[in-house]
């Protein structure tokens, strides 16, 4: 069990079962609050084999060392982050991907995340990341023809790869909600309960910087009226409390609640705003770089 004193209580954390407990009776000074954010965000790549029109990743073979992944890991462990989340471009391209998450799990006492597009995982690189990766999320934009329409990949592939995913990790979807996505979201959810993903994270597509405002109300409309049968959540950035948003926390807000890694060796707050950047300094810790981003954004 992991412990976090931040402005919004004492926050528990037990990575091998997913639990979060808050007790938000306890108050701590400011002083005491830990220094990291409770999750950060990292782009491995930005290499991926997909050309997704609504990616918003930076187009570059750009990819983070396995030692700068490593030592920045320790750091925010000592620091109070709870968990690390792997993306990129496509982290399972990053040579060193397995070596990283066992690591990581061995050196430290943080969860382990990654996101994917899912084409990547067979039986032996699942089971080689069986004991150290905590969480998985895959990206599914669409079903069927709209999907493939998408991704250029085999729905009825993506289907077996879930399988997979699912008799190995605990796991979610992602899900890019615009116009050509949103109306398959029923379908979506039905064979995202069966083949026994626990959460849905609905991604609206952001276009020139904002959420079409027609899309966060046709969102809005459809989670009122589906059933919850998993856990349905909506990223926080551009829409608002309207919607049941993926960050629950009342105070623990920007740099403090969540951080993004680009794969440049930069930190930021968000990984879909990359214009205010933090180069981390090879000298000095990924803690430095954080609080110069934290003054910047304040």
């Amino acid at each position: 069990m992991k412990f976090r004193k931040g402005s919004d209580g004492l926050h528990l954390f037990e990575r091998s079962s997913g639990l979060n407990c808050l007790i938000d009776e306890v108050v701590f000074p400011k002083n005491k609050w830990a220094k990291a954010p409770r999750f950060v965000s990292m782009a491995l790549t930005n290499i991926c084999d997909l050309s997704c029109r609504f990616c918003y990743a930076p187009k570059s073979n750009d990819f983070l060392t396995s030692k700068n992944v490593l030592a920045w890991s320790r750091q925010l462990d000592s620091n109070g982050c709870l968990c690390i989340g792997f993306g990129g471009g496509e982290p399972t391209l990053h040579r060193d991907f397995t070596t990283i998450c066992r690591e990581i799990n061995k050196q430290t006492a943080l969860g382990i995340t990654f996101t994917t597009h899912g084409h990547h995982l067979d039986e032996t690189l699942c089971d080689e990341l069986d004991s150290s990766v905590n969480f998985v999320r895959v990206s599914m934009d669409g079903v069927g023809e709209t999907y493939e329409s998408i991704r250029k990949k085999s729905f009825s592939s993506l289907l077996a790869q879930l399988k997979l995913v699912s008799s190995k990790f605990n796991f979610g979807i992602n899900y890019v909600v615009n116009d050509q996505t949103l109306p398959d979201l029923d379908r979506a959810l039905d064979l995202i309960v069966d083949v026994g993903a626990q959460t849905l994270l609905l991604l609206p597509e952001h276009l020139n910087g904002y959420v079409n405002p027609l899309i966060k109300k046709r969102l809005a409309s459809w989670i009122k009226k589906s059933p919850r049968p998993i856990n349905i959540s909506v990223s926080e950035n551009g829409v608002d409390d309207t919607l049941p948003i993926a960050n629950p926390f009342n105070t623990e807000v920007g740099v403090n609640g969540y951080a993004h890694v680009t794969a440049k060796g930069e930190v930021s707050r968000t990984s879909f705003d990359l214009r205010n950047t933090i180069k981390i300094d090879p000298q000095k810790s990924i803690i430095s770089a954080l609080d110069l981003l934290r003054r910047d954004t304040t």
